[in-house]
């Protein structure tokens, strides 16, 4: 529990109105609302989970929100990242962010840091907060958060996604777990697809972003009983609930200083060998393929490697769909040689990383091919845009 100083925090007449529904819960009450103006909170992300915790912690009355982001409003994120809107597309995601908390809320402080979060600026630009909560997408910055929190001794309300399913906790909270606690050692990498990749149903971070929102404002109240050391996970599908416990690992690593964690995470190491992978692998760019498919030549075999959805949304003409997750069970290297039949191999995905990977499993098997970098996403911007760009 949080123990601001509330001697200087008055309410103004607005905000006894604004707050009303607030005021009259005996959970909250005067000082509760007080409690929640002179809170801060960061929010590292204004994602998928930061778009919805941000609009309900500023309409309930948090006085500080900072946010963290460096990127800009894309097509594609308001399927899901309900802070946005069509008019702030290509602008930045933290003005955007602001721009709807004022429209919810003016009086709500907000602080804005264009910048990505390392090692160097971490501890800087969490240590005025009392609160962080994490909405990134990947685990160097999750780690990166966690660590700092840890250092600083600060609550970290962690939530995470993918396709239908969320999962969300609270670290490092009155002597409860952290991070390190249910995740070690990082996975490795390109082993969990992103969303871009695996896909995200829309509604789902709406859901975890609130439960985060919630456990924020409960931290700030000191009311109810928060998830620390319970992970909650939520499958929309089955509309389930389920929880495990979560305990302080006695054996872990003690957290001593912030470390380079893009290296901890073995992405640099991982870059390495795809450069490496690809400096021996033949690729050809959508231009490349695109003279090729109008010479009308005969002496190859395009695979799509994708999944069989992806195949129904956009295709290249004359491509023939053989999924990765097929050749990876070996079934699909058996159907790639009879397709050939002593023609050349041409792989492609969405953006090329699954064909690579693709072409490594059959390199493996003693069938040669050839990547197209950038996909059937370089083939619509650059190529034919009545392909969907999806």
């Amino acid at each position: 529990m949080l123990n601001p100083n509330l001697d200087q925090v008055q309410l103004t007449p607005e905000e006894y109105e604004r707050y009303s529904r607030h005021l009259i819960l005996p959970e909250v009450g005067l000082e509760g609302q007080k409690r929640l103006k002179a809170a801060s909170v960061l929010c590292i992300g204004t994602g998928g989970l930061g778009s919805p915790l941000l609009l309900y912690l500023a309409a309930a009355g948090v006085g500080r929100l900072g946010i963290v982001d460096f990127d800009i409003v894309d097509q594609s994120n308001l399927q899901r990242q309900v802070i946005h809107g069509t008019s702030w597309v290509g602008k930045l995601k933290i003005e955007s962010a602001k721009h709807r908390i004022h429209e919810i809320n003016p009086l709500c402080q907000v602080d804005l840091y264009d910048d990505a979060l390392s090692a160097d600026n971490a501890l800087e630009i969490l240590e005025p907060y009392d609160i962080v909560v994490d909405g990134t997408d990947n685990f160097p910055t999750r780690y990166l958060v966690n660590d700092a929190c840890v250092l600083l001794d600060k609550p970290n309300v962690y939530g995470s996604i993918y396709r239908f399913e969320g999962q969300a906790t609270v670290f490092n909270y009155e002597g409860g777990p952290n991070y390190r606690d249910l995740y070690p050692e990082p996975p490795p990498p390109g082993l969990v697809p992103s969303c871009a990749e695996g896909g995200v149903l829309g509604i789902l971070p709406g859901i975890i972003g609130v439960i985060q929102a919630t456990e924020t404002v409960k931290i700030i109240l000191g009311q109810g009983t928060t998830l620390s050391g319970r992970l909650l996970l939520y499958n929309s599908l089955d509309m389930s609930f389920r929880e495990l416990k979560l305990r302080p690992n006695p054996e872990r690593p003690v957290i001593e200083k912030l470390v380079d964690y893009e290296e901890f995470c073995g992405i640099p190491q991982a870059k390495a060998e795809e450069e490496k992978r690809q400096a021996n692998m033949q690729e050809m760019t959508v231009q490349d393929l695109k003279t090729l498919l109008e010479s009308n030549a005969q002496d190859y075999v395009l695979v799509d490697v994708r999944n069989p959805n992806e195949y129904e949304i956009a295709r290249i003409e004359g491509s023939v769909l053989v999924p990765l997750s097929e050749i990876e069970s070996g079934e699909g290297v058996a159907k790639v040689k009879d397709l050939l039949n002593g023609h050349r191999l041409i792989a492609h995905c969405k953006m090329g990383g699954r064909s690579a990977k693709a072409l490594g499993i059959l390199q493996a098997a003693g069938i040669e091919g050839t990547n197209v970098t950038g996909g059937i996403q370089a083939w619509s911007r650059e190529i034919d845009a009545s392909v969907p760009d999806y």
